[in-house]
């Protein structure tokens, strides 16, 4: 496929029904294979949107039971495009939940998948405040996947926060990071556009960041915004509100012509560090 291709990021407001969380986002999975992507990412937690444990026990599946990953590699194997689910809602036969992303191929098979590192606990005010620990059980791996276009990076929302999990993808030869995300307003308004940019420049990657948006929930709202940056860090593609999604050419060229005039992406204490941890996932 050579070093060119579309990418497209779609932009959900995903609630508390699974069922019309994959309706919507087959209606915007087709609308991007119309617009020519070969490449789609949806965000995180598109299956399902919810804080309630039970709530999720109740309405996820195992992973082979899963309707929307089911629905997404049948898209991917009947279009011929590659995915990037960027995480659904996972949960095993102990009923322990993971918040988990699967790199898709154009047949339909998973090449790889990461669970969520890094948990969201964090207090935003006196009524806003998160507990991922008490939900999902977190990953243990740095995941790298295989594409025509080169490596990617998988990793999601909370984790853009934790630079360390991308240098150690960039020395495994990544050259596009993924961060689909569920972003609050409010730390979304102070940071979001900041550290995506930083995380492309630092490791001189495309980054591809599809968002959530709205009143997920009565309790949950979502920042949006979901960008396209390109390795040295501008913004090439944004989708600010609503649903829909954003495409954009990508010259994968660009990574290796900015990483060749950056000394910092040769450094001898890059490669002398690369984490143990990672994986590359040709198929499993």
């Amino acid at each position: 496929m050579g070093n060119r291709f579309k990418v497209a990021c779609l932009q959900l407001n995903s609630g508390q029904s699974v069922k019309k969380n994959l309706n919507q986002t087959l209606k915007f999975l087709t609308r991007a294979v119309k617009l020519n992507a070969n490449l789609i990412l949806t965000p995180e937690i598109t299956n399902i949107v919810s804080l309630n444990r039970e709530h999720l026990v109740k309405e996820t599946y195992s992973e082979k039971k899963d309707p929307c990953l089911y629905m997404v590699k049948e898209f991917a194997k009947n279009n011929s495009v590659w995915i990037i689910l960027g995480s659904i809602i996972i949960k095993d036969n102990n009923n322990n939940l993971f918040n988990r992303s699967y790199l898709i191929s154009n047949k339909g098979v998973i090449i790889s998948k990461y669970d969520k590192i890094h948990m969201f606990d964090a207090i935003i005010s006196s009524k806003e405040f998160y507990k991922e620990s008490s939900i999902f059980t977190a990953g243990k791996k740095v995941k790298i996947g295989q594409t025509p276009w080169g490596k990617v990076g998988l990793s999601i929302c909370y984790d853009m926060r934790f630079p360390e999990l991308y240098r150690s993808q960039v020395a495994g030869g990544a050259k596009i990071i993924s961060i689909p995300s569920a972003f609050t307003v409010t730390t979304g308004k102070a940071h979001w556009h900041t550290l995506l940019k930083a995380r492309a420049i630092e490791s001189g990657c495309y980054v591809f960041a599809p968002a959530q948006c709205g009143q997920n929930t009565p309790k949950r709202k979502t920042y949006g915004h979901s960008l396209i940056v390109s390795p040295y860090g501008k913004i090439l593609k944004e989708k600010m509100s609503g649903t829909g999604l954003i495409t954009c050419k990508i010259n994968m060229d660009e990574v290796d012509n900015i990483r060749k005039n950056m000394p910092s992406y040769q450094s001898k204490l890059l490669k002398r560090t690369i984490s143990q941890q990672y994986i590359i996932h040709d198929r499993i």
